[in-house]
């Protein structure tokens, strides 16, 4: 007799229509996924004798009663991120910038389509960024500085239309700033510093008419930087040091 074991995606979505409880069990998955907590924060105040919506770092919709935010910062806790926090099909704020997760992002966090905002900034993540970080279609903010990121940036990040700040910085991502950067005709911030960036700045980039502050330095960045770059009346900051670029600006 042949046994067939259903991936755990599957699994954890196959009991029904998602609710409170649904996302009770993600946000203890999540727990359980800390390895240290030095503050005692979830060990002490996520418990089942209380509800949900009055955990700490937790914040319900006033009608449904769901989870729309998380905000973990500055918690100094260690862990990874579990799968089953793709569970939180509410979810539209998703923080835990400031501690020290770890290991890669779960698939899984594609059911997240609510997602308006992710900070997973100043943490331990590593791998590359996933394709379908693109998928994220509401996505207006995307903060993954100050991680172990690697790899190419993906181009499908260039499909998340709606996305207003760009922050990689600090990471070692390297290869080609995306063409597909052109696409996101919201974009005012744009940081990649302190990376391993090669190749040229893409023209799309200059493009993009509400662009605020461009931050490229500390990569290994050739060629001109393009005259376009004039007419962006909006620009405060554009630091592009520490590059391998010629010519005068």
């Amino acid at each position: 007799m042949a046994v067939v074991l259903l991936p755990t995606f599957w699994a954890t979505f196959s009991t029904g229509s998602p609710n409170i409880t649904t996302d009770q069990l993600a946000l203890l998955s999540l727990k359980s996924h800390v390895s240290h907590d030095p503050q005692n924060l979830l060990a002490t105040n996520w418990s089942t004798t209380t509800s949900v919506c009055n955990w700490v770092g937790v914040t319900c919709g006033s009608t449904h009663q769901r989870v729309t935010s998380l905000n973990l910062s500055y918690m100094g806790l260690t862990g990874t991120i579990p799968p089953h926090l793709g569970n939180l099909s509410f979810l539209t704020w998703l923080i835990v910038r400031f501690n020290h997760f770890h290991g890669s992002i779960p698939i899984e966090l594609t059911n997240l389509r609510r997602l308006r905002y992710l900070n997973f900034g100043n943490n331990s993540f590593s791998g590359e960024i996933p394709l379908w970080f693109g998928s994220f279609a509401k996505l207006q903010m995307l903060f993954l500085y100050d991680n172990n990121f690697t790899g190419v940036i993906p181009s499908t990040l260039g499909n998340l239309s709606k996305l207003e700040m760009w922050n990689l910085f600090e990471n070692r991502f390297t290869g080609k700033i995306p063409i597909t950067v052109g696409n996101l005709s919201n974009l005012k911030c744009f940081f990649v510093d302190s990376n391993q960036l090669s190749g040229r700045i893409p023209n799309g980039l200059f493009n993009r008419k509400e662009l605020e502050f461009i931050e490229l330095e500390g990569n290994q960045l050739e060629g001109t930087v393009p005259v376009e770059v004039g007419g962006l009346s909006w620009l405060q900051d554009f630091i592009i040091d520490d590059n391998n670029f010629v010519g005068k600006l």
